[in-house]
């Protein structure tokens, strides 16, 4: 699972062409920490099909915000660059970010 920054955000995840999905976490998020290791299984599981990112929103305030990332944890899918769907707080649950994933392979 790649780490996107402020930096590497655009050309990984807005450059990209094709599927990528983006893990937006936070420190201190307890349902991030809650989540994580079910999105880096899905990273082994379907890594082959999509691309994965995840990205600190604690240090990267401003990009988080750009991208509309209001409330934590958000799992979005971004195809050749634009967000198409997004699971947000309850809503991402692991077998409603598999079933998600599952739609774009």
């Amino acid at each position: 699972m790649l780490i996107c920054d402020k930096t590497t955000f655009e050309p990984e995840v807005l450059q990209a062409e094709g599927i990528v999905l983006v893990d937006f976490f936070g420190d201190q998020c307890v349902p991030c920490e809650a989540l994580m290791p079910h999105i880096e299984g899905f990273d082994e599981k379907y890594g082959d099909k999509i691309k994965f990112c995840k990205l600190n929103t604690t240090k990267a305030r401003r990009l988080a915000i750009g991208q509309k990332i209001m409330g934590l944890p958000v799992i979005a899918i971004y195809k050749d660059g634009e967000k198409v769907e997004e699971l947000v707080k309850d809503d991402a649950t692991p077998e409603a970010v598999e079933a998600m994933i599952q739609k774009y392979i």
